[in-house]
């Protein structure tokens, strides 16, 4: 079942802190959009699983988006043929109504659990939700670390990058692949295929060499002309009338765009780096060709330990979301002794109904 899922993240643990585009996931007027609210261990993820088997059942193409802090887990279900998304809208990914009713509506599982045992064990809920904020906070820290470095390598590759060869070359591809057309709607959709989690520093690259029949691969370590030709692409296609599907960078996602994805046309251009590779035979662009390589040879010896350290940094992140991880488990195991499933289940049919 697996294989027919496109895979998303709809936030990151990025250098910038954690970064969350649950709100551009859909368009509000356009769409309709179920908010679900409760604690942890509530049963959002296994609800959002049932509509996801559910949806599929009936033809739908379905996309999951896993949860960053817990790849396992659910925060979306997205139902593009409907137009419709289920989404986790608990922190630190909160979503809040911009059409209460005429577009979103809320989900309270929280009507399933009981409060009064809850309030009887408040205490072992107060100290796993701190130590699960506390070691949240630390993996933030080594992920702007790394940041830092990743950061000081693109200003470097950028520096050694013929930008104006960049842009000519962006054009060709954009001329060659993107048709002039009317009457298109331009829509954009703001996601992550990659990101630091607690099972390591991760990526669905079968969400584009399963989904699109046409791949462009750029291969670029740094992202200095692959963020470049990725821009131009992005701006090309929505004035051009194409919906798009910007995937950006989850260490860096105000500064480089990775891929974009235009689904009208079955068409993807896509950043092959160090933390995704595609098994594709796809045409493939390198780099080097806008490279000056004697530029770039001056700071070899600076970008490879950048490189180095970020790597470890990263793992320490990954180490420490996974200390978050065990905390969050502790903290659901509250919540699972305190919830009426069977109501839920029953919920949960309904509910399914209603929304496909």
């Amino acid at each position: 079942m697996e294989k027919t899922y496109q895979k998303f993240f709809l936030g990151a643990n990025s250098a910038e802190g954690f970064v969350s585009h649950f709100g551009d996931c859909y368009i509000p007027g356009d769409w309709r959009a179920y908010i679900i609210k409760g604690g942890p261990g509530t049963g959002k993820s296994s609800f959002m699983k049932y509509i996801a088997e559910k949806a599929q059942e009936r033809g739908y193409t379905v996309t999951l988006c896993p949860c960053s802090s817990d790849p396992g887990s659910l925060d979306g279900v997205i139902i593009d043929e409907i137009k419709t998304v289920i989404l986790d809208g608990t922190a630190p990914h909160v979503v809040e109504p911009r059409l209460p009713g005429a577009c979103e509506n809320i989900i309270n599982l929280g009507e399933f659990w009981d409060s009064e045992k809850l309030f009887s064990t408040a205490a072992g809920i107060a100290d796993a939700a701190a130590q699960n904020a506390k070691l949240h906070k630390t993996a933030s820290a080594y992920i702007c670390a790394a940041g830092e470095l990743i950061f000081d390598n693109l200003k470097l590759s950028r520096l050694c990058t013929d930008r104006g060869a960049v842009l000519k070359f962006a054009k060709k591809l954009s001329d060659a692949y993107i048709p002039e057309r009317s009457g298109g709607a331009a829509e954009e959709f703001v996601r992550f295929i990659g990101g630091t989690t607690p099972e390591g520093v991760i990526a669905y690259p079968k969400t584009v060499t399963g989904f699109y029949k046409n791949i462009i691969v750029i291969e670029d370590k740094f992202g200095g002309a692959a963020g470049e030709i990725m821009k131009f692409l992005r701006s090309s296609a929505k004035q051009r009338g194409y919906t798009v599907i910007t995937l950006k960078n989850p260490f860096l996602p105000s500064e480089l765009t990775d891929h974009i994805l235009l689904p009208e046309l079955s068409l993807a251009f896509v950043t092959e780096g160090e933390y995704v590779t595609f098994n594709t035979d796809a045409r493939r662009i390198h780099a080097r060709r806008f490279t000056d390589t004697k530029a770039l040879k001056y700071y070899r010896a600076r970008m490879l330990f950048n490189r180095r350290v970020s790597r470890e940094l990263l793992l320490g992140a990954v180490s420490t979301l996974s200390r978050a991880k065990a905390a969050h488990d502790r903290l659901e195991k509250y919540y699972i002794d305190s919830m009426d499933f069977e109501s839920l289940t029953l919920f949960a049919s309904d509910a399914a109904q209603k929304i496909l």
